[in-house]
């Protein structure tokens, strides 16, 4: 049986608490959808913001709606390096003892004392495709990718399944440059 499963190139982002975006854009202020992405519910926003760290900053970097719990932004390595921050790789809502910057928007900046992550490459599926490809929430695994003269596997990666995710996983900008991925590109699910 075929462990297909299509690589996508999640580049910096921010999600977004309600207390964070009503400092950055103003009391009760709403998100707006730009672009859906592949994740079901969650959405690219018209909305960006300027990060800021010890040795410099990205502007207008995406916000990923919908509003979360707590505020998260989401680095490659190479980016958290380039402005000075220190983050840890760890899974999306894992932020306890991580990076630290400000974000600013148009209506004012957030201090985000925790929060800054580099994204553990991951893979979501339903408990469907878990069944299909024979895998666990959690379970670890590698991923092969072959494209471009640029063959590598990827390992470390996380099964995340849930009925409200879509088959996909999710690589950072340094992981794709590295694969030299394109968009639509497939990898095959090693065990």
């Amino acid at each position: 049986m075929s462990k297909t499963v299509l690589i996508e190139t999640s580049a910096r982002h921010v999600h977004v608490s309600r207390e964070a975006l009503d400092v950055l854009f103003g009391e009760g202020y709403e998100l707006t959808p730009k672009k859906d992405l592949s994740q079901p519910g969650q959405f690219a926003c018209e909305e960006r913001v300027q990060v800021i760290g010890p040795k410099g900053s990205f502007p207008g970097v995406s916000i990923l709606g919908p509003i979360r719990p707590a505020t998260q932004v989401e680095l490659s390595a190479s980016d958290a390096r380039s402005i000075g921050i220190t983050a840890p790789i760890r899974e999306s809502g894992d932020i306890k003892g991580s990076g630290a910057c400000k974000l600013v928007g148009p209506k004012g900046s957030y201090d985000l004392a925790v929060g800054v992550i580099i994204a553990k490459r991951h893979i979501h599926m339903t408990p469907a495709d878990a069944e299909r490809l024979g895998l666990q929430d959690k379970q670890v695994v590698k991923v092969k990718s072959d494209y471009a003269q640029r063959s590598l596997i990827y390992d470390d990666v996380v099964v995340r399944v849930n009925p409200n995710f879509s088959l996909a996983m999710h690589i950072d900008t340094d992981e794709s440059n590295a694969g030299n991925l394109a968009p639509g590109y497939f990898g095959e699910i090693l065990d």
